[in-house]
């Protein structure tokens, strides 16, 4: 599950990780997207984006398909869902927690954001910093990898790489059509 911020790369690594697994990519932006698109109102809609994301996750893990979560999860009941579908289903659950350590950077990223998805409005600098997200607690959360992404995307998928294989090349061998 990749976790953190809006604008910190965490979909692009996301989508990396899912095709180098061939896991499903579950984007809680795509599902709320979807929804709006559908005449739900804007926000405050997310616990039921959650909600579809948890039922999907969990059909799919039942399926014995692995599934890559790319979500905010700016606060600890989000995070403790994800948590207690893992258990439930037998899962293991690996968190990886995006930040970029620079707030100029952060902030420019955000802001050359454009949407890659029909109905996705991507936030403002000024909504990501009024969204609230609570400082990661391990005694509380759980364990995470902390990836700094400050790079380039091949920097910070090392990084994951080795949290989730303990080794320096791709997970599994990209399936044909899909970048490595």
């Amino acid at each position: 599950m990749f976790t953190g911020l809006p604008g910190t790369g965490k979909t692009t690594l996301a989508r990396l990780t899912s095709a180098e697994l061939g896991a499903a990519n579950l984007r809680i932006d795509a599902i709320e997207a979807a929804m709006f698109r559908c005449g739900l109102d804007r926000p405050p809609f997310t616990v039921v984006g959650y909600a579809i994301a948890h039922e999907v996750a969990a059909a799919s893990l039942r399926a014995g398909v692995h599934v890559v979560v790319d979500a905010v999860n700016a606060h600890p009941d989000a995070r403790a869902g994800w948590v207690d579908l893992a258990a439930t289903a037998g899962a293991e659950l690996r968190i990886i927690e995006v930040e970029v350590t620079d707030p100029a950077e952060h902030r420019r990223r955000v802001e050359a954001r454009k949407s890659d998805i029909e109905g996705l409005v991507v936030p403002t600098w000024a909504q990501v910093v009024a969204l609230g997200y609570e400082p990661w607690d391990t005694a509380r959360d759980g364990h995470r990898l902390l990836v700094r992404n400050d790079g380039l995307p091949a920097q910070a998928m090392a990084e994951v790489r080795r949290y989730l294989r303990v080794n320096e090349g791709p997970l599994r061998e990209p399936r044909e059509g899909v970048p490595s």
